[in-house]
């Protein structure tokens, strides 16, 4: 194994949790790797968890295989390769990341990590519109965030992203204002009709569509 180079410990290093079994054939290479990460003080502390030992560890809560490591905030599952667990160190050190975490949440099919993740993160919304916002986003990863976005309706974290929402109803694509006026009829607040109707004038056909539907919806609760 090459010698990781030292670099200084700083206060923004995460700590990192691993959930190993004992005869898991991929756990001890994310381990050494793992372990590397603390020499060279891109981790803060690693904590291993052996479930074929402590199969009960509370830490084990929910995670159905091995190897499955915590960086910071994320949650990651698989053998994961040196370079990519330095990547997520790197961003959770840096408190960003979440528009790759989104994408690796959105394409392993892990949508219901993702929509707890939008509940309990009063950023993650946020972060996760921005991701929408963005023309370049694949059209698999705009699907899947319309699929969380949807198991938000009618609830308080999608009321409050209305303020970024709005503005997404004026962008220069169709595709995103149909969506952002879709996401305004999931918040289900009636407050923001005015901006819905104006969509009814819209040059696309398909935007005009979703916000006569939008709108309907909108009256209806009002």
């Amino acid at each position: 194994m090459q010698t990781p180079v030292p670099t200084e410990p700083t206060a923004e290093s995460p700590d990192a949790l691993l959930l190993i079994g004992s005869h898991c054939p991929h756990c001890r290479s994310v381990l050494e790797a793992l372990a590397d990460l603390v020499k060279e003080g891109a981790l803060g502390r690693l904590t291993v968890v052996n479930l074929t030992v402590s199969p009960g560890a509370p830490e084990a809560r929910g995670v159905r295989s091995v190897p499955w490591t915590r960086i910071g905030p994320f949650e990651l599952g698989g053998a994961l390769s040196a370079a990519e667990l330095k990547d997520w160190a790197t961003d959770a050190a840096a408190g960003g990341g979440w528009g790759r975490y989104f994408d690796y949440l959105i394409e392993g099919g892990r949508l219901d990590s993702l929509v707890e993740l939008l509940r309990s993160n009063t950023t993650a919304l946020r972060d996760l519109l921005d991701l929408f916002a963005d023309p370049d986003t694949p059209l698999s990863v705009r699907i899947g965030i319309s699929a969380a976005v949807e198991h938000l309706a009618g609830d308080r974290p999608l009321r409050d992203a209305i303020p970024q929402i709005l503005p997404l109803t004026r962008s220069e694509s169709p595709q995103i204002r149909a969506d952002a006026c879709y996401f305004l009829g999931l918040a289900g607040d009636p407050s923001v009709l005015p901006s819905v109707k104006r969509l009814l004038e819209d040059e696309s056909a398909e935007v005009r569509e979703v916000a006569a539907e939008t709108s309907a919806l909108l009256v209806g609760s009002d």
